[in-house]
């Protein structure tokens, strides 16, 4: 019997070990693929530490047909790159913490029910608002539906981040609103610089393309 419990004791360890060793590597895969890039303005930089970010905002320009620059500009804008990222909580007599003012959450900062609706047109029912490849397929998703419905190019992301901001809805009432003309105008000039870097080092990425990691 002390054998067998002798035996027994050191599967456990074993066990213990090789779960342990599990959860470290788990751990550091997951910091590695959600933690927020260095240099969040540089297409370059943030492609050069996030290589399979690349592949997943090519495959969303070419099944959508949205410009990497674009994508990454919206993403830049909403949450800079936060995986978790949510809207800052509402106050209460400008101390107390409140509720937050919506749902948004994710690189995306998509809201729960436009998510939902994402998810249901594209059967892509297992996305999550805090994974990179489908926040960017989310935005694909959104813009192409935008081009449909306003008529607006995916070129176009003056007036494809109001239509993203505002919603398809509101998006005709924009002139209006100083607030959204300026955030617009950011993401505008943040794209831009974004094709440019990417001019610059897109040649490089092409041919990396054989690397897993």
């Amino acid at each position: 019997m002390k054998i067998l419990e002798k035996k027994w004791m050191s599967l456990m360890k074993k066990q213990k070990k090789i779960l342990n060793s599990f959860f470290v590597i788990l751990f550091l895969f997951t910091s590695a693929c959600s933690s927020i890039p260095k240099n969040t303005a540089n297409s370059c930089s943030i492609f050069s530490e996030k290589y399979f970010w690349y592949k997943h905002v090519k495959k969303t320009e070419k099944k959508w047909g949205t410009p990497v620059h674009l994508q990454l500009a919206f993403i830049k804008m909403e949450s800079d790159f936060d995986w978790l990222a949510k809207p800052p909580r509402n106050k209460l007599f400008k101390v107390i913490p409140y509720k937050r003012p919506s749902s948004s959450l994710g690189y995306s900062q998509a809201v729960r029910g436009t998510w939902e609706q994402y998810k249901n047109e594209t059967n892509n029912l297992l996305a999550t608002r805090v994974r990179f490849r489908d926040s960017v397929d989310f935005i694909g998703w959104y813009t192409n539906k935008t081009e449909k419905l306003l008529k607006i190019s995916k070129k176009d992301s003056f007036r494809q981040y109001i239509a993203y901001h505002e919603g398809w809805g509101n998006y005709k009432n924009y002139k209006s609103n100083a607030k959204v003309i300026s955030l617009a105008k950011r993401v505008e000039k943040q794209s831009k610089k974004y094709k440019r870097q990417l001019n610059d080092c897109e040649k490089k990425l092409n041919r990396n393309k054989f690397i897993i990691f």
